[in-house]
């Protein structure tokens, strides 16, 4: 059986694990030939979230530096999966959907799957004023990278393990998000971008919504103008001839 790592990134959660854990899909990935590595990163908790998280079966890395790019950088070094899934602790992401976004990422042969909450059924998960953000975040992306995200900010990716093991990434915070796909689309990696359900925040907020922005634009821009590292050829996926992704994936 082929190995799904699940990474999440978790500072101060322990209020949400207990609604977060039940909805990872372990006996259903089984019966369709992948076992589950559930990689919990604790970023410096100081209410128990990583003793609760290892007690509920989870594989519990510890990360003293904070910051959501630098707990991201702890789990998925360990992440030992073929295939890596991410999503915060927040309850925001729905990792029951993992089995169908695992299937269209085989179906299509993909390398890196992003996923877009930036919906109009999602828009009461979301404050407005973060929506509008990430819009903005995500169209200055689009335009500077050219590879047609319409949410570059989403937590919910799933690519395959060499793809991590390829990327020069460098943002230690919330940056790491738009970072790591504008990194794998211009490596040239084989990508799709689908919609998922958002679901309103449980606990505490925690993002610092305006010195996170400036942070994230400035990265953008710097990212935009470092060199890429291309990909080997013996590591693409050629697409097979005669086949495409379809519009109702959301192809990219």
């Amino acid at each position: 059986m082929r190995t799904l790592s699940i990474v999440i990134p978790a500072f101060n959660e322990a209020e949400n694990l207990p609604h977060l854990m039940p909805l990872i899909p372990a006996d259903e990935l089984r019966r369709m030939g992948w076992e589950t590595d559930l990689v919990v990163v604790d970023n410096n908790s100081t209410d128990g979230t990583g003793e609760l998280a290892r007690s509920m079966g989870a594989r519990v890395v510890f990360q003293g530096e904070r910051g959501y790019g630098n707990a991201y950088r702890a789990g998925l070094d360990a992440a030992h999966g073929d295939v890596i899934a991410t999503g915060d602790a927040d309850c925001t992401y729905p990792f029951d959907a993992l089995p169908h976004l695992l299937e269209t990422f085989e179906e299509h042969q993909l390398e890196f799957l992003n996923t877009n909450r930036l919906l109009r059924s999602n828009r009461g998960a979301m404050k407005v004023s973060h929506t509008a953000a990430n819009h903005v975040l995500s169209g200055i992306s689009r335009s500077l990278f050219r590879n047609g995200l319409r949410d570059s900010q989403s937590g919910m990716w799933m690519f395959r393990r060499y793809v991590w093991e390829r990327l020069n990434l460098r943002s230690g915070g919330m940056a790491f998000s738009q970072e790591i796909k504008n990194a794998a689309t211009s490596a040239g990696f084989r990508y799709a971008e689908v919609p998922i359900e958002y679901r309103p925040r449980g606990g505490e907020v925690k993002l610092n919504a305006l010195p996170d922005g400036v942070e994230n634009l400035r990265q953008l821009f710097a990212h935009r103008f470092r060199k890429v590292t291309p990909v080997p050829v013996s590591h693409v996926i050629r697409e097979r001839s005669g086949s495409s992704l379809p519009e109702s994936l959301g192809a990219v």
